[in-house]
Parts: structure tokens; sequence; C-alpha cells
């Protein structure tokens, strides 16, 4: 609850100030718990009241609170003294109801009631009597908001509906920028109460946004839109409608658990239909209303209107402004058909896609004015369906060699994945009988549906030409080097965005728009790609590279990986993968810490620390951004093996740039001696000092000499250190970590915080992270020198 545990005028006070502080909420009527009136009311010869309600501390049952309510006003005979207001209510820590006053206005004037009972008995015959009579009308005609889940919606019907002369509720309107939100909200409240098994239903193509689609378009729960896949009919839903084979009708039917009391609740804070103009948008945005899981597996993804011109003006730039009318296009992961639209040439367009329900959306948007042909669109289920199954019209351009060298498969696939050899990604996602057709072409990419669907088009329609949208693993991913050498095209033209510019789509990276000729052998290698921001304005152009046959960066520790030397283990690195994208999946911290599953767990030593300390450093220098996500880094040319002061930069930024926390274990990692911090006592390690002086590294007494950037870090270390030793609560063994950990504290739900209070210590941290920032750019220079990233 919201509002826990508070006394009940203080929670009339937070209902106040929180919903109606544009109101007076002050002043009080008779015995009425909660007034809201029109401000400025003085000068008015009457109190315009707009709001009674009975208050309730914890939890009540909000129809009896009413039913007080009604006898508090009807035994004062409030409304003979004040002007009624428009709603009536009551509200407790939880929710708040409101219900037109004139649906109840009429109890008040019954002959031979007795209206002198206690309001608050709610045993009495007279209680008991109303709230039977009247309990229908309220469920019918009050709304109720939830204050934890309800809120904007509770703000929107405050500001439609309390102003002076409203007597009937204002229904909050759905339209294309909200209907989203909605059906988020109709999934927790109303999909429950329906009498459905989810997980068949969805195997047979139905999914919750059907008959959220029949609630929404309906007018007193009747569908209005009859070629919906699900129609609400009053008080069940009719789906699977078809003639049988004697012509007559036949449908299933799904009722609701609780007798419709959840759905009649949920709709009567909102007005259905939304606005006429509003419709064919909503039906064509299905795809945002399709589970993750569907979505990915179906490739139901919206393709943003900036990027379908965007990529129909590439494709003008590639085949010349007559394209249209001179090739044929065929989009074989349609959904709901939006990456053909602004095509002109209705008769050289063919869509297709895996779902009926898109299929019947497609064509009756076809009926509303869409530039497709019927006959054009059809089911197809490309992974799984054979090419026999195709309309004779694109059929016959595919078995046409010269003809099938003029048609642009024109997509947006689908890119889930799933790989059952190590358990990783959505299960069964990758079985298809062309994946289990081409899967030794694709290798460990077999179980990536996009790379399944290229694979196809290029085996079994070679010379045909592929225009479509996806991330950047084909062309650089290490595990799709099986399918570059199985997937011989051209690549023409390309650009590439921000994969957040898409609906739903999470993860700060690349999504690419790539024109391939397979009629051109050519094995990709490296391309100059455009780029465009999240607002499709041109910043530059950026070398995209496929390394292969390329050393990667992990060669650097692999070799000694877990090895224990000289007796002694300072920590462990945690790592995974040698891109960016895996940039928070590289860590150090103690040995006893140690996560053993996933990745790479590389125990550090004096035999190895310089090499973690380059392989860490170079790795977090550069900040991951969505446009350096994929990239790769490599082993480096073999000068940085006689670049020491690259190489001892290299430690210095890794020892300010740890997770050594001395709760796991003694603290190896302290880079200064007790002396030059003022210690309180010995410490319990003093491996770093004896390293960097030269006492146990590999070449014995000779002393690690520093740049003049890594001196001037180590000087603001030592001023963070020796402040750190002046506190009265200080652990001599503190490690860096420990001392942001003192300073910072942590928030409730224990996450180290930001900032701190203590203005000294955040002087001395941001001249530490300063000088850490130019030693980080310092060794970016050398990670395209040395070419650990290619440029």
């Amino acid at each position: 609850m919201l509002f826990k545990n508070i006394l009940e005028e203080e929670l009339k006070n937070r209902i106040g100030q929180n919903y109606f502080c544009d109101f007076d909420f002050v002043k009080i009527i008779g015995k009425i718990d909660f007034c809201v009136i029109l401000k400025n009311h003085e000068h008015l010869e009457e109190t315009i009241s707009l709001f009674w309600a009975e208050a309730k501390k914890g939890k009540s049952d909000i129809y009896k609170s009413i039913i007080q309510l009604i006898l508090t006003i009807g035994k004062a005979r409030t409304f003979d003294k004040e002007l009624p207001p428009p709603f009536i209510g009551a509200f407790d820590a939880e929710k708040i109801a409101f219900i037109p006053y004139n649906e109840i206005q009429e109890i008040f004037y019954q002959n031979d009631f007795n209206w002198k009972v206690a309001p608050s008995n709610h045993k009495t015959k007279e209680f008991e009597f109303l709230f039977k009579k009247i309990r229908t009308i309220l469920e019918k005609n009050s709304l109720i908001f939830y204050f934890h889940k309800d809120e904007k919606d509770l703000q929107n019907f405050i500001k439609l509906n309390f102003i002076k002369g409203k007597t009937k509720f204002s229904k909050i309107q759905i339209d294309k920028n909200n209907f989203l939100t909605v059906y988020l909200k109709w999934l927790e409240n109303v999909k429950n109460t329906i009498v459905i098994n989810w997980k068949i239903a969805q195997q047979t193509g139905i999914i919750d946004a059907d008959f959220f689609l029949a609630d929404l378009l309906s007018v007193e729960n009747q569908t209005l839109k009859e070629k919906l896949y699900v129609i609400l009919k009053k008080n069940y839903y009719e789906l699977d409608r078809i003639f049988d084979g004697m012509g007559m009708f036949q449908s299933k039917k799904a009722f609701f658990k609780d007798n419709q009391k959840t759905h009649l609740e949920f709709w009567k804070k909102y007005q259905r239909p939304p606005k006429k103009e509003y419709w064919d948008y909503i039906i064509k945005r299905r795809d945002l209303l399709v589970p993750q899981d569907v979505r990915e597996r179906k490739g139901s993804f919206f393709t943003p209107k900036i990027w379908v011109e965007m990529s129909q003006k590439y494709i003008s730039d590639v085949f010349g402004e007559d394209w249209q009318d001179e090739y044929f296009i065929w989009d074989c992961a349609a959904g709901t058909g939006n990456l053909l639209n602004g095509l002109t040439n209705k008769y050289n367009i063919w869509a297709s896609t895996i779902d009926q329900q898109d299929v019947d959306i497609m064509k009756d948007r076809i009926k509303n004015g869409t530039n497709l042909l019927e006959s054009h669109v059809f089911k197809f289920d490309f992974l799984n369906d054979d090419l026999s199954k195709l309309p004779k019209s694109l059929s016959d351009i595919i078995n046409n060699p010269e003809k099938r060298e003029k048609l642009i498969i024109y997509i947006n696939p689908p890119y889930a994945e799933g790989d059952a050899r190590i358990g990783r990604g959505r299960k069964n996602i990758q079985k298809s009988k062309v994946h289990d057709r081409y899967k030794n072409y694709l290798g460990k990419a077999s179980g990536e549906l996009f790379a399944q669907f290229f694979i196809r088009i290029y085996k079994e329609m070679q010379g045909c030409l592929i225009a479509q949208f996806s991330t950047l693993k084909h062309l650089q991913a290490p595990n799709f080097s099986n399918f570059r050498n199985n997937f011989e095209a051209k690549l023409e033209k390309m650009f590439i965005v921000p994969a957040k510019t898409f609906d739903n789509v999470k993860g700060n990276f690349p999504i690419g728009f790539m024109i391939w000729n397979t009629s051109k052998e050519k094995k990709f290698k490296s391309f100059n790609t455009d780029i465009y921001d999240d607002k499709s304005n041109f910043i530059g152009i950026k070398k995209i590279y496929s390394y292969d046959n390329k050393k990667l960066i992990s060669v650097l520790i692999e070799k000694k990986k877990n090895k224990l030397t000289n007796g002694i283990s300072i920590g462990h690195m945690s790592s995974s993968g040698n891109d960016f994208q895996n940039q928070n999946a590289l860590f150090i911290e103690n040995l006893e810490k140690r996560k053993k599953a996933g990745g790479r767990n590389t125990i550090i030593s004096s035999s190895n620390f310089i090499n973690i300390s380059i392989y860490f450093a170079v790795r977090k220098c550069i900040k991951s951004t969505w446009l350096n996500d994929r990239e790769q880094f490599l082993y480096p040319k073999a000068k940085w093996k006689k670049d020491k002061e690259f190489q001892n930069d290299c430690l210095a930024f890794t020892l300010f740039n740890n997770n050594i926390d001395i709760k796991y274990g003694t603290n190896h990692w302290i880079p200064f001696t007790e002396n030059e911090v003022n210690a309180k006592d010995k410490f319990e390690s003093n491996f770093m000092t004896n390293y960097i002086s030269g006492k146990i590294n590999k070449n014995k007494n000779i002393k690690l000499e520093f740049s003049e950037e890594a001196k001037k870090l180590f000087e603001s270390g030592k001023e963070l250190w020796i402040y750190y030793h002046l506190q009265e609560n200080c652990n001599v063994n503190a490690s860096f970590y420990n001392i942001k950990e003192h300073f910072q504290g942590r928030s409730k739900s224990g996450r180290m915080k930001n900032k701190s209070d203590d203005e000294n210590y955040t002087k001395l941290i941001d001249d530490l992270r300063n000088n850490l920032n130019i030693i980080a750019k310092k060794i970016e220079i050398k990670v395209y020198e040395y070419e650990f990233l290619k440029k």
C-alpha cells in the first residue's frame, strides 16, 4: 500500500496534497470526512463542492465506505444546506472510488427510512438495506483507482472531471500515444480473468493482444470490427470463427472467471472505441502488443518510419530511381507490412508472414487504402514451408534465373537466438527445417533465426538481391565465421543506426541496413558504412571488420590462465568475450569471491600481473557506446612488449579501477607504504609496493618507472589514502573500493551511492578520477597504435 501505517487524518492530508492540491481540500462540511471545493470560493454566494468522500485508514470495503458516507449525508440532510458535488466516493490507504452523485441521489428521498442510525455501524438493518439496494448501482457506475498502479490515470481523471458544472464522468480517451499503456494495464488487470489456456492458445497463433483489441474496438462490450481474430460478444469472447463443410458457422468461446466483474470495472475508466482515425494505426501496430518471445521468434518488430524511408532511399541509390518498376520486392517476414509503406507499384510487391492474424490485418488495411494486392499477401513460414507453396506469380520469378536477379528480398527478419549445445538463448528457438538443412554451413550461428533466413535465401535463390535490417553479428561476431565462409555475396551499400530507435529493442548497439548482391561472389572482410544518429542525422563513416583469422586479445592472458606462481595469488579477473558489449563482465576482485560459472576466470599473480593490467586497461579505457558495441579487441602488434611506459600506465590504471574488498580476504593491492599514508598500523600485505619497487616481479631489483601522468594519478591516490587514514573508524588494510564505500555509503537496496556528503573526499576523488581519465586517454592512443582495435 502507498499510504501504509498512517492515521486517518494524515491520510486525508496526503491524499489532498498528492491529488487535489489545485483545490481547497481543508474546508469541513458537516460531518463529511473529506471535501474538495473550488478555490477562491469566498466571493461566491454558495460553496462549489466537487467531491465528498469517506476516509478509512488501512484497507477497507470501498462500497461499504460509500454507504457510510450516504448515511452521514442523509442523517444530517447535508444536501439541504450545501449544494451537492458532482461526485461522492471513498478512499483508504490503497485506493479511491468515485461515483456521480446523481446515480444515488434518489436514495435520500425514500419514505419510511430511518436516517438516525449511526453511519459507522455497519451492522444495522438500515446499513444492510442500503448496501443491498444500491450495491449493483455502485458496482456498475463507480470508478476505482489504485494509488500504486493507477496514479497517472487518477491524475488525468481529476483533470478531466473536477470542473464546475460537471455531472457525469469524462472517460480517458485512448489514442495512438497511450494505447500501449492501456494494454499493459489490461494485461495486469483483465487477462488473468479470462478462462483460456494461454500457452496452448499461443501455439495456435492466438495471443492476449487479440482479446485486448476485441475489447478496445467495441461499444457496450460488442466488438465493432468483425475481421479481428477475437470478437467480444457482451459477456464472452468468440474466436476461431469458421464455416464448416456444410456451410454452418462454428466458433469457440472464452468466458470470464469472475462473472466479468474485473473486465467491467477496468473499462469504466476508458472511452471505447478510440476515434476511428486511430483504428488503422492501432491495428497496424499490433506488433507492440505481441509478447517479447513471440516477437523475437516471428519477427513482429516494427521498423520505424525514418529507417523505412532511409532504406528505400539507399535501395534507390543502388538500383536507380525507377527500381520499383524494374525490380520485384518480397518481404518474407512482413508482420503487418509496415516495411512496405511508401512503395508505389503494388503489382511488383509480395508480402508473407507466419501469422494468419497479420495476413488478415494486411488485407484489412488494403481495403483502407494500403498499396498492396490481396493476392500478393499470404501466409508462409519461411523457415519451414517449401517454396512450392508460394503464389505462382512469385514462384515464376524465383524459378527464372534472369527474373531472379531482379528480385529484392526486403526484410527486417526475426532476431531471436538459441543454442541447445550450451543451454543459452530461448529453448528450441533454432529448430526449423532450414536449421536442420544448413546447420553445417552456419556453424555456431545456426541458432540465430536471421542467419537461417539469409542462408536459405543465398542457397535457394542464388542471384537475387537482399535488402535487410539486422544487427552486425553476421559481419563481425566470431560465432559467424562459418556463416561468412558460406555466404559470399557482395555488400553494395550500408548504413547503421542506434538500436534504441527500434520499438522494444533493448541494448546499446547498432542495427544496420545492408544491400547484398548474391550474384557476385565476395567474402565479407570489411566495409565503410554510413552512420546516422537517432534523429536520422548523418554523423560520419565507420569501417566495419569481420575479424576472421585474427588473434583476439584473450590470447594475452590465456597461456597462464588459472595457474598459481610463486605461491601467492592476489586476486582474480573475470572476463567474457573480446568486445565492448561484454565490458561490464570484466572486473577484478578477490580470489575468494570468484564466480566459477561462465566466462573466463583468471587468477592474478606476480607472473601475469602486467599482462592482466594491459588486458584490463585496454578493454576499459574506452567507454562502450552503441557505435563500438560489436568491435573486437585483437592481440596487438609486438611493439607493445618493449613499451614499458605503456605497460606501467596500464598497471597504474588497473590499481585504481578494481573491486578488491577486504571483507573477502587479504588486500594485496595497496600501492603505498604505511609511512606514505601515515597508517595507524602495519599493512597485512605489502605485495604491491614490493612489486613496484622490483622486489618480486620477473626482473628482480628493476624498479618500475612511471610516466608523469601515472605519477599524478599515484599522487592523487595517496592524498585520498592519507585522508581516509585520518578517519577514526578506518581499517588500515582498506582497499580503494573500501575507501569509496566508507565515504559514499550504500542505498537501501545495498548499492554503493554515487556521491558523498564529505566535501573534502568529493574533491579528492574528483581529482583522482580526472587523472584516471587523463591516463585512460593516453592508453587509448596506444590501443590503436598497437592495433588492439582497428581504426
